[in-house]
């Protein structure tokens, strides 16, 4: 397998840190669906993930009874009702097709929420919505995406954080000696390695393996050897990691590529719009111009 950073996500940030405003119209339809055929294959990818069939532990299961379980179109009304605002269709499509995907495995009976998964889901979200108008509107659905499928928001992004920051902290061989450390990330890291080697509470997903990428990703962690080592302390199959993170870091890179794309559609739309209004100038000069000497003439 390749190193893990050949396709990481500050060079992602890099290419894409430019943020733009895509306006639907007939012209940029093209573009946009680059932007958006990306997007999804990406989404697809994502929500794809698999799950034991073993019994949950009561502690660590984040789903309530049962009865209490909502619909697809109650969880789909809620989130529209908690963001009211118009979504570009670039997004919204997306962002619908992901929230139906996500309630189908967050009220599975073996659904489990742990740091790791919510950092990959932080990571997914935030690679999709890169590029969205406003960062204030990006982070309000957000919110209400997370509560329209009863979870939430805050402590999604907290715990995404805490991670974060301790794996920018740390080094190859720090990562992988979590077990015989003590302190808060290492004791979830521990939970997490029990409850897997058990086979019996634990519920291994795509998003778990993204926040596995992002780790070492934090902790400049790029040799190969250093993800199938922290697959085996953590007793998760590198096979399906390996699988996984092969296609997630293909389709970024040709996220990145559709990106541009649409960066060079906008800067062609603006050079012109930029020469149409020299142009409309240079007119209502010569027509003053006109004017006067008409004027002069009388």
């Amino acid at each position: 397998m390749a190193a893990v950073s050949s396709v990481s996500f500050s060079a992602l940030g890099r290419c894409c840190s430019e943020k733009k405003v895509f306006k639907s119209s007939t012209s940029s339809r093209g573009s946009n669906f680059e932007g958006f055929r990306f997007r999804t294959r990406l989404l697809y990818y994502c929500v794809g993930g698999r799950a034991s069939n073993s019994t949950p532990c009561a502690v660590m299961q984040c789903m309530s009874a049962s009865t209490d379980v909502p619909t697809v179109s109650e969880t789909k009304m809620n989130f529209l009702k908690a963001y009211k605002r118009p979504i570009p269709s670039i997004y919204s499509t997306v962002l619908q097709e992901l929230i139906v995907q996500q309630h189908l495995m967050r009220y599975k009976r073996t659904y489990f929420y742990d740091h790791v998964f919510a950092l990959g889901f932080v990571t997914v979200y935030d690679q999709l919505m890169e590029g969205y108008p406003s960062d204030e509107d990006r982070d309000a659905i957000f919110q209400a995406y997370i509560k329209a499928l009863n979870e939430d928001p805050e402590k999604y992004r907290a715990d995404a954080q805490k991670l974060e920051e301790w794996a920018r902290a740390q080094t190859a061989n720090s990562l992988l000696e979590f077990a015989s450390r003590e302190g808060e990330i290492e004791g979830i890291l521990k939970d997490i390695a029990e409850r897997a080697g058990s086979k019996e509470s634990f519920s291994y997903s795509r998003f778990f393996a993204i926040g596995l990428f992002r780790l070492l990703e934090l902790a400049n962690a790029s040799e190969p050897t250093i993800l199938e080592k922290l697959c085996a302390a953590l007793n998760v199959s590198k096979r399906s990691v390996d699988r996984d993170l092969d296609v997630y870091r293909n389709l970024l890179t040709k996220l990145v590529q559709a990106k541009e794309l649409l960066k060079e559609f906008v800067d062609r739309e603006k050079k012109k719009q930029e020469e149409r209004v020299q142009s409309q100038k240079a007119d209502e000069a010569i027509k003053k111009c006109v004017g006067e000497y008409q004027y002069a003439g009388l």
